[in-house]
């Protein structure tokens, strides 16, 4: 059998017989592609194999199918323009690449063209509209992902397959990923601990953001984004080669924000942020696999609001004042060059993440070895002393060593079957003046099996995993360990219905701020306890779904039931006389909070309906609910709820794509949208921890299209309106509603962003 083998053909418009210039070639498991030439012509060279391989292109349903190449062959393709939302796209989260439709655990798949079209101050808040995501928010710069109700470190975010390893305990700390750079997110809404070990409780977010090239290709993209409300610009640049097996790639991006409004509170203060990321990869492509080295780096500076105003309802900044007063500083009102300004005030946290990253795959006898190793550092710096601007309240310096070794085996009748191990060593450092949880030294380590198996219409995955995990801090020694495992199977009916089930365990060992925690830190109004005995989470999960499409119609669902044992949570403490527990420091109060453990359940749905009514072939009636609910085994202080459960949301929206492409224009649409999010009247109010939050709907409207010239594309351009009729409404995610009260209006904390305009544009480069 040859080394390489040469595969060639013709991409084409199924209905027309039409060439599709520009059309990609991808597959996943190789990370290699190519793209269509003007004659809608490709030819790649890869190693003989059984391959799942991707066919794709703007406007047109995605086609994945599994090709068998021991020689040369010549393999044409034609595609569907995109009726409904397609669903059989690749999954590559579980290992090897797989097609959606035949994975067993809900997954939603979002694209670099997807996040184009919308609005979004940082990358979270661009996945929010994930039929079970959410985001908890501290403000627009800061976002943590809730997938089915469970958030922090129950989430494992994987950026170009390295878990992504920062500060994710707190509130105020959001997940240091390059919003511009990500190519393409797969969000597994499942326990993933069989995998990814511990903190993959609730499922797992898995971001590619670097995808080599073509062979003999040099191509980019120049990007850049101006929002209304907060003066938002953004700017990004990124570039990739290949030649003759050696691939590289650069890309840079910076953004910058001042405060946002809203009709209550007018402009926030110290809301702003800014950001300058950039990064790099190289790496060889050859018949025994691929190996590339990858380089990042994400700096933020971002302000920290703490809602202080005065009694005319004006946002307050502390200024301090000269020697020999007999106070040292003073509140002031903010001024309009303190909302307008870029730089933050104080108080304010600068952020470092850097990334090296090893990813190698090899062609190993008739298998083949992935290998993954990685070094991070994330500093975390808060300052929020206006006497000592420089001091730095608290700095977190965290190090850690990522590696992941994995063997997957070749196909035996329709087996197939997969050995990992995978770990971690971490190191936190206090290098501040203040501590908020010791420093700490963890070491994690997990070996695992999975398989998948392919009966006719069945197709059937599961596995195990063994973890152990230490963590030494206080002189205390900490141990967990625990089992993961999961089973799924999808059977594929006729008439095009699907039907899926899985049952996954995982768990979660505690992290550092639940166990050693002591003290408070800007913008949360907490001061928080740890309890050093805490156990380990364990969750089982069960999932059902169904999916069924014709040519006109795409209907998908999801329900699934969640039994958490241990679960952690924080909750307020009372005084002896029966009254919050508030911690006076720096002449500032704080709420104290202490964690806890009680046995919980989740349980909720999604669904989704696309509906392509003929003769209008672009037209699109997509209809998308998400509902969870948490509850206590054994109600607390009178409240049976979770803390952090997001409400019903239901997004409507009604879009129409220009089925006649022009010369000049091609992949034109118009979209309105109104988002729906129902009140939360189920609160965990247990110890005045919660309160209820009214419902609200944001009409949203977007349009965009690509810039032709002689079959080429100039540029991109897409413009989106959010909450334009300026509704002032609190998500029950965002913290901001605990912040102080608005003397001049009763009304209690702040209110997230008013109306908001988003312009982005794309030129795309290609040598």
């Amino acid at each position: 059998m040859p080394d390489k083998v040469l595969l060639q053909g013709i991409v084409s418009d199924q209905l027309t017989g039409q060439i599709l210039q520009g059309a990609s070639i991808y597959f996943p498991e190789l990370k290699k592609g190519v793209t269509t030439n003007d004659q809608g012509f490709y030819q790649i060279s890869i190693a003989p194999g059984k391959y799942l391989v991707e066919v794709s292109y703007i406007g047109y349903t995605i086609q994945t199918l599994t090709i068998n190449v021991s020689n040369a062959l010549k393999k044409d393709f034609a595609l569907n323009h995109n009726v409904v939302e397609n669903t059989n796209v690749t999954v590559t989260s579980f290992l090897r690449a797989t097609s959606s439709k035949r994975t067993p655990t809900p997954i939603s798949i979002l694209r670099k063209e997807d996040l184009f079209k919308g609005a979004s101050t940082n990358f979270i808040d661009a996945l929010s509209k994930t039929p079970g995501v959410t985001q908890l928010t501290t403000g627009p710069a800061i976002s943590k992902p809730i997938i089915r109700g469970l958030g922090y470190n129950r989430v494992v975010v994987l950026n170009d397959g390295v878990k992504q390893e920062g500060q994710q305990w707190g509130d105020e700390h959001g997940i240091e990923v390059d919003e511009y750079n990500v190519s393409r997110t797969e969000v597994l809404k499942v326990p993933a601990s069989i995998i990814y070990g511990s903190e993959a409780l609730s499922g797992v977010i898995n971001i590619v953001s670097n995808i080599p090239v073509a062979e003999g290709v040099i191509k980019g993209n120049v990007f850049s984004n101006y929002q209304s409300n907060n003066q938002l610009q953004g700017y990004h640049f990124d570039i990739a080669g290949n030649n003759h097996g050696l691939v590289w790639g650069f890309n840079a991006s910076t953004k910058k924000a001042s405060d946002y409004k809203n009709k209550y509170d007018g402009y926030v203060f110290n809301s702003k942020f800014s950001e300058l990321n950039g990064g790099g990869f190289v790496g060889i492509e050859k018949e025994w696999g691929y190996s590339h080295l990858i380089v990042s780096e994400f700096t933020q500076k971002l302000g920290m609001i703490e809602g202080s105003r005065n009694n005319l309802g004006q946002f307050t900044k502390e200024i301090p004042l000269a020697p020999g007063n007999n106070i040292s500083s003073i509140q002031v009102p903010a001024t309009s060059a303190d909302f307008s300004a870029n730089e933050p005030s104080i108080p304010y946290q600068y952020i470092q993440h850097t990334k090296f990253i090893l990813d190698n795959s090899i062609n190993w006898g008739t298998g083949k070895l992935k290998a993954n190793m990685a070094y991070q550092i994330n500093q975390r710096q808060e300052f929020g002393n206006v006497l000592a601007p420089a001091e730095k309240s608290l700095y977190f310096d965290l190090g850690t060593l990522n590696y992941s070794f994995q063997y997957l085996l070749p196909e035996t009748n329709n087996w197939k079957h997969t050995i990992g191990v995978s770990g971690m060593n971490q190191d936190n450092k206090n290098k501040g003046v203040e501590t908020l949880i010791p420093p700490y030294k963890a070491v994690e380590l997990g070996l695992f099996f999975f398989t998948q198996k392919h009966i006719n219409q069945l197709y059937l995955s599961g596995g195990l995993r063994v973890d152990k995990k230490g963590i030494e801090f206080n002189g205390l020694q900490k141990d967990y360990g625990d089992i993961a495992g999961s089973f799924g199977a999808t059977y594929e009916a006729e008439n095009n219905v699907v039907y899926k089930f899985n049952v996954a365990r995982g768990y979660r060992a505690p992290n550092l701020s639940e166990l050693g925690s002591n003290g408070a830190h800007e913008g949360t109004n907490r001061y928080e306890y740890g309890n050093p005995n805490l156990s380990s989470e364990k969750s089982l999960q069960f999932d059902l779904g169904t999916e069924w499409s014709n040519e006109h119609v795409s209907i998908a669902a999801n329900v699934f039931y969640n039994m958490v044992t241990d679960y952690i949570f924080y909750q307020k403490l009372i005084g002896v006389k029966g009254v919050d527990s508030v911690i006076v420091k720096d002449n500032k109060n704080y709420y104290a909070f202490a964690y806890h453990q009680q046995d919980a359940h989740l349980f909720g749905a999604e669904g989704n309906i696309d509906i392509h009514p003929h003769p209008l072939d672009g037209l699109h009636i997509e209809n998308t609910i998400s509902y969870v609910r948490g509850v206590f085994n054994h109600a607390l202080d009178g409240s049976s709820n979770l803390p952090n459960i997001p409400t019903f949301r239901w997004i409507a929206e009604l879009r129409y794509e220009l089925a006649k492409q022009s010369v000049n224009y091609k992949n034109t649409y118009f979209s309105v949208q109104l988002d729906n999010v129902a009140a939360q009247n189920n609160p965990f109010t247990g110890y005045h921890t919660e309160t209820t939050t009214p419902a609200y709907s944001l009409l949203n409207i977007g349009l965009g299209t690509q810039v032709m010239n002689k079959g080429k594309q100039l540029f991109s351009i897409a413009l989106f309106a959010q909450n334009i009729t300026d509704v002032a409404y609190q998500n029950s995610l965002s913290r901001l509603k605990y912040t102080d009260e608005n003397m001049l209006t009763g009304r209690m904390g702040v209110f997230n962003m008013g109306r908001n305009f988003s312009l982005k544009l794309n030129v795309p480069l290609q040598f």
